[in-house]
């Protein structure tokens, strides 16, 4: 595979597979169009593998580059290259199209082959984000995603998709707008190169390096998102289709997090040492009081997209604890969620297909009439609490670990997700799973299919590998992260 754009094709091979079923036309083709959407999946998906068997362990530079000029007038290039972290999360992003197309391939029968490119392009450009290496390039792909989910969560949502499509858009659109003024003020600084590189070896005086992270902050805290700029994402989850949710919560929010460790800290890093305290306080609220606030919920999505916004909480803390600890738990928190949210919407859409209800008081007993599927969901809610030997515990164990060497009350604070974790996510469970057969609609439920069980399957698998043998998903961090916090710790000396 050597010699070949394989970051390219990661970003376009979807893209163009996702125009590619738009010709299939309407929904009189719409097997078609499932069709050449999975195979665009899969083919989307085969090419970053190379990306991981040939990436170098050892290497702290970005690999895979490739670099060609784009605008040329403002020094704009199409700029691309992975190192550690970028790399897990291209692959969660592609391997996680796969499983959203199969998702869908009965639950959505109007506008197949339009909700099925939507995907396609989102993907691809989530992968644009991953991989950029210039500014602006990252700018244009950041913004970018949001239009194929604005179009997935109006055109397929539930009663109220319009108003949360627009709270989803105008949130993230113009917490974005400050950190396009942030980079034209970095572009000016680094004498007229919008290049990560060039950006990172550029001091900056203290004043702006401090409104630079807070323009950047604004649209990563949104996107993750922190509190109290959460409110748009219980909105968006529960109005989304299945698909939408599971990207939503898998893919999507990760790009805040991976915004703060690609831009904040080695373009800001004097701002971002001084602004932790701030960033984990924000952080130690959204673990401890948005679990309270998932107790309460009686929606299923609601209370997983709140749980979502809880255990992210646990990225932001780890992120900003500015030890290889913290940074690598709150990476691998990043993958891990990806695959335990993503398994838990899944199930809730298996649930809804069934019953077209969210709502925790019409179901009961479910493991009654649909053992196979109660088994599945219930490692996934396990993984959800932090249980040991799943993934959800290593990424927490390892915040928690990275809170204590900075200060015992933040890791004991953080700690107390993991008792709201289990409360929350076992409640759901046993309400909705446990007990007799609660009405007639749960005793005409019928268990998982083929295609739902290797949905399922294949998340129940990674759950466990990444839980009892994590060191193929840590290993790809280590030379990456050193080299992050290297660059932070330094903390070039300000130009007054």
């Amino acid at each position: 595979m050597q010699g070949l754009p394989l970051l390219s094709l990661a970003i376009w091979v979807p893209i163009i597979a996702g125009f590619a079923v738009l010709f299939t036309g309407g929904d009189r083709n719409a097997q078609a169009a499932r069709v050449i959407a999975l195979i665009g999946a899969v083919l989307g998906f085969a090419v970053t593998i190379p990306l991981y068997t040939g990436f170098d362990l050892l290497q702290a530079s970005f690999q895979f580059g490739e670099l060609k000029p784009w605008i040329e007038t403002f020094n704009i290039n199409y700029h691309l290259g992975i190192d550690g972290i970028s790399l897990l999360l291209i692959l969660l992003n592609s391997f996680t199209t796969i499983l959203v197309v199969l998702a869908a391939w009965e639950a959505i029968q109007t506008r197949v082959a339009q909700y099925m490119a939507a995907f396609l392009v989102l993907s691809g450009l989530m992968n644009g984000v991953f991989s950029a290496l210039d500014a602006m390039l990252f700018y244009v792909f950041f913004e970018a995603t949001l239009i194929p989910m604005f179009i997935i969560i109006g055109v397929w949502g539930g009663p109220n998709r319009v108003y949360a499509a627009m709270k989803f858009f105008l949130y993230t659109l113009l917490g974005s707008l400050l950190s396009l003024v942030a980079l034209i003020v970095l572009y000016n600084a680094a004498g007229g190169s919008f290049a990560f590189l060039d950006l990172y070896a550029t001091p900056l005086p203290i004043i702006i390096q401090v409104l630079v992270f807070i323009a950047f902050f604004m649209a990563f805290a949104v996107k993750v998102p922190m509190w109290p700029v959460h409110t748009w994402l219980p909105d968006a989850h529960v109005e989304a289709p299945t698909g939408g949710s599971v990207v939503l919560a898998a893919i999507m929010l990760k790009l805040g997090g991976y915004g703060f460790l690609r831009l904040s800290l080695p373009i800001v890093p004097d701002a971002s040492i001084l602004l932790a305290p701030v960033v984990i306080g924000l952080s130690l609220i959204a673990v401890v009081y948005i679990g309270l606030v998932a107790l309460v919920q009686t929606d299923m999505k609601k209370l997983i997209a709140y749980s979502s916004i809880s255990h992210m909480g646990f990225v932001t803390l780890g992120i900003f604890l500015f030890n290889a600890q913290g940074v690598e738990g709150a990476i691998i928190q990043m993958i891990s969620h990806g695959f335990v949210s993503g398994a838990l919407f899944l199930c809730v859409g298996v649930l809804y297909d069934r019953m077209h209800s969210r709502q925790i008081a019409d179901y009961g007993g479910v493991a009654n009439r649909m053992p196979v599927f109660a088994a599945l969901f219930m490692l996934f809610a396990m993984a959800n609490a932090g249980l040991p030997g799943t993934s959800g515990f290593v990424g927490e164990f390892l915040v928690i670990m990275g809170a204590v060497k900075v200060n015992f009350w933040f890791a004991f604070a953080a700690a107390i997700t993991l008792i709201f974790g289990a409360a929350y996510t076992l409640w759901m469970y046993k309400r909705v799973v446990f007990g007799p057969v609660a009405n007639s609609n749960v005793a005409e439920l019928k268990d998982i299919n083929a295609r739902e069980f290797l949905i399922l399957g294949v998340l129940a698998v990674l759950v466990l590998v990444m839980g009892v043998w994590p060191q193929p998903f840590a290993e790809v961090l280590h030379v990456s992260v050193s080299e992050l916090l290297t660059h932070v710790s330094y903390s070039k000396l300000p130009v007054q």
